[in-house]
């Protein structure tokens, strides 16, 4: 659930009373140190050591970077500091500190990393050659956000055994990235600090002001002064130039086009968490203090702020210190702040991904999710065969839990119908290739693999089936009769259905949450993953004439009626005569090979023993699903995080060399008859799979799928959506003081 939270300001007496202790503050440069010392001035001259509200005695101590400033606040040698998002993680995984406040922003707790040009014959797919300017190495906005993206796209080539340092030195040709380290000279050879052999005194390629270069103004002044091709850095920046100079430059959009510098909301690389201030764990409750006396006094409407100013610099001969200047108030956090909370689970996952922690792309292990038993097992075999990266098989209890676990980096890919695609967009996964149902023209990729790109992609089909013996059914009349459905969520059981069921009655009273109306339209059913009435139908993993199992209506295929097979095994029903529905909604693809299969629950029944409900009333034999059904559906998508996608597309064009439909190959990817059940892990229906890569999942699924699953989820409750689209910048758990 998402936390609700109200900002406050702490200026009751019990927050002034605090004993008198020492509180030193890390600072990066002069300019810091002077700014910290009118601090402390302040303080003192608000509660002098005679007052009754003796405060803090706040010291400055002076670091030569991020790093040393961490360092030292581990040590005991300093107590606090206000970091880069991306700093911030380092912080609390390699040195144990904690976050115990966020900046916040007119924009919230955002940041919009962007990048800026001069030459406007520059697009953000072109860049390789140029010369760039981020605002520090390993930052939100200048670097993490930046690669990500270009990473994403496979704009930046990045190979097995290199870190994602080595392929930036190797993309451009001359870079400033502050705070890089001095293992690839090039991307510090823009840089203009001073340098020297006596460490406290070399400031060149540093993160601290003392490098002209370093921090989102200093990116822009690499650019400004003709040293870069191409600056990253964040739209904080952007407010401080002139609208004459503005006009010389313009924004890199994402879809290759170009922008002007104020329309940085719509065109950006992406938006990521701003900065917060770390100390020790033990210290926390003293920095919360601190930090909350002097917002009261001295923030943007602090009582005291006409003595000093906490969120400006101006006066100091410097930008952002001690805080960005663009901060509008500190949010001071509980002890319980969860940091995938504080820093987003998209962003953490982002900065594994690109090797914040030190590993690269030599951990090349592939986790696939898996939704049951029969799964797994098709996962393993695919796993003792693969002859490319390693394969790893993690087995979960749903799809919706597959996309969770995407989203934690806890697993990496798995294939969606085009509803779970839907969620798995808005949580900000997104698309690596599609399910192609047709004829398939490959052509050769990179290393041998074979490579496919779909411009019109096979529809498959929603159907509703019953036995031609239930003469009295037809689309009409559905509402209080026992259904059958793939599953909780999928399309044509789920989401298209809606259109001709509760959505065409006109005396329904409550249809916006799709799941309370089905459960009152049906009388009972099996919908697996559902509740109610409608896991009544379902009868679990047991054998035909059994009891259920605690199995029961499990969106997986230990639910025996789950699925598109599912559905029909639960209109046809057990051999007792129970446990069966009257009508099943499904898709079109394999039903007659499905109906006569020499199934043990199928003897004996032929296609002609079913019909089809077509949307006119009318009904119509199964084989006439092209003009008998209730819509079209989008292919099935592989989803993962953005950072990653290039290489599960190169993991999935290797498997489809050796293991797809035109292979001899004893282990077949796109095929479930061995293990018992159909579709796993893919639809048996796949032919191949189609490079998506370059695609939006929007665009994927199309206006029409999209708008109907848009005004679905807009009032219809979904734990998975309510988890992925938990808001990083608005809201955090506060403390109170």
């Amino acid at each position: 659930m998402p936390y609700k939270y109200e900002l406050l300001y702490f200026c009751t007496e019990s927050v002034l009373q605090v004993s008198a202790k020492k509180f030193r503050w890390c600072n990066l440069s002069n300019t810091e140190q002077r700014k910290c010392a009118e601090l402390s001035k302040a303080l003192q001259a608000v509660f002098p050591p005679t007052s009754k509200n003796s405060f803090i005695k706040l010291s400055c101590i002076k670091a030569y970077n991020t790093k040393d400033c961490i360092k030292k606040i581990r040590a005991n040698k300093a107590d606090a500091i206000s970091l880069d998002a991306g700093d911030v993680y380092t912080a609390t995984k390699l040195y144990d500190l904690t976050v115990v406040a966020k900046e916040l922003y007119q924009e919230g707790g955002c940041l919009y990393s962007v990048a800026i040009v001069r030459d406007e014959s520059l697009d953000i797919r072109r860049l390789r050659g140029k010369r760039s300017c981020h605002n520090g190495a390993r930052r939100t906005a200048g670097w993490n956000i930046p690669l990500g993206f270009l990473l994403s796209r496979n704009y930046l080539p990045w190979h097995e055994n290199q870190t994602v340092t080595e392929a930036v030195s190797s993309f451009f040709t001359a870079s400033c990235a502050p705070g890089v380290g001095i293992t690839f000279p090039n991307l510090c050879s823009l840089c203009q600090g001073q340098k020297s052999y006596i460490r406290d005194r070399n400031y060149f390629c540093e993160t601290t002001d003392n490098e002209p270069y370093y921090g989102s103004e200093g990116a822009f002044s690499c650019l400004e002064q003709g040293r870069g091709d191409v600056a990253f850095l964040d739209n904080t920046a952007l407010a401080n130039i002139n609208e004459s100079e503005a006009a010389k430059y313009k924004l890199l959009c994402t879809d290759g086009t170009k922008a002007n510098l104020s329309e940085f909301r719509q065109c950006n690389l992406g938006r990521g968490p701003g900065n917060a201030i770390v100390t020790r764990y033990n210290y926390r409750k003293i920095t919360r203090k601190f930090l909350a006396v002097s917002q009261h006094l001295f923030g943007r409407n602090g009582k005291e702020s006409s003595r000093f100013q906490l969120f400006s610099s101006a006066g100091f001969d410097g930008r952002n210190l001690l805080f960005q200047d663009a901060t509008t108030k500190l949010q001071l956090l509980t002890d319980d702040a969860d940091i995938n909370l504080i820093l987003g689970l998209d962003y953490i996952a982002l900065l594994k991904g690109i090797g914040h922690e030190g590993s690269s792309l030599e951990n090349s292990v592939v986790r696939w999710c898996c939704i049951s038993e029969a799964e797994q097992s098709k996962c393993e075999e695919w796993a003792l065969n693969v002859k490319s990266d390693p394969l790893v098989c993690v087995r979960v209890t749903s799809m919706s839990d597959c996309i969770e676990m995407i989203k934690r980096d806890e697993v990496d890919a798995a294939s969606f119908d085009a509803t779970h695609t839907y969620i798995a967009g808005n949580c900000g996964l997104v698309p690596v290739v599609t399910e192609y149902y047709g004829n398939c023209t490959t052509y050769g990729g990179k290393n041998g693999t074979a490579h496919f790109e779909a411009k019109v992609r096979p529809p498959v089909y929603a159907i509703a089936v019953v036995k031609k013996a239930t003469r009295n059914v037809n689309i009409f009349n559905l509402a209080g009769r026992r259904s059958c459905h793939s599953h909780l969520f999928s399309p044509a059981g789920w989401l298209l259905l809606s259109k001709y069921t509760i959505k065409s009655d006109p005396n329904a009273t409550d249809i916006c949450n799709i799941n309370k109306a089905y459960s009152n339209y049906f009388w009972k059913g099996c919908m697996p993953g559902a509740k109610g009435n409608l896991c009544k139908v379902c009868i679990g993993g047991q054998q035909p004439g059994t009891k259920s199992s605690k199995q029961r209506c499990v969106a997986n295929h230990n639910e025996l009626y789950y699925g598109n097979m599912g559905a029909l095994l639960c209109l046809i029903g057990d051999r007792t005569g129970k446990s069966f529905g009257d009508v099943a909604f499904l898709e079109h693809h394999n039903l007659v090979e499905n109906i006569e299969s020499k199934n043990r629950w199928a003897d004996g029944w032929t296609a002609e023993d079913f019909e089809l409900l077509c949307p006119d009333g009318q009904r119509a034999p199964v084989t006439e699903w092209h003009r008998c059904n209730l819509g079209s559906i989008p292919a099935n998508v592989v989803m993962t995080r953005p950072v990653i996608a290039t290489k599960i597309y190169d993991f999935l064009m290797k498997s489809q060399e050796h293991f797809g439909a035109d292979t001899n190959s004893e282990f077949q990817l796109f095929q479930s008859q061995k293990f018992a059940k159909s579709d796993l892990l893919f639809k048996d229906y796949t032919k191949c799979l189609s490079h998506a890569t370059h695609l939006s999942y929007t665009s994927i699924l199309g206006d029409e799928f999209y708008d109907l699953a848009e005004s679905i989820f807009n009032c219809t409750d979904s734990e998975v959506l309510e988890f992925c689209t938990q808001d990083i910048c608005n809201t955090f758990s506060e403390s109170d003081i």
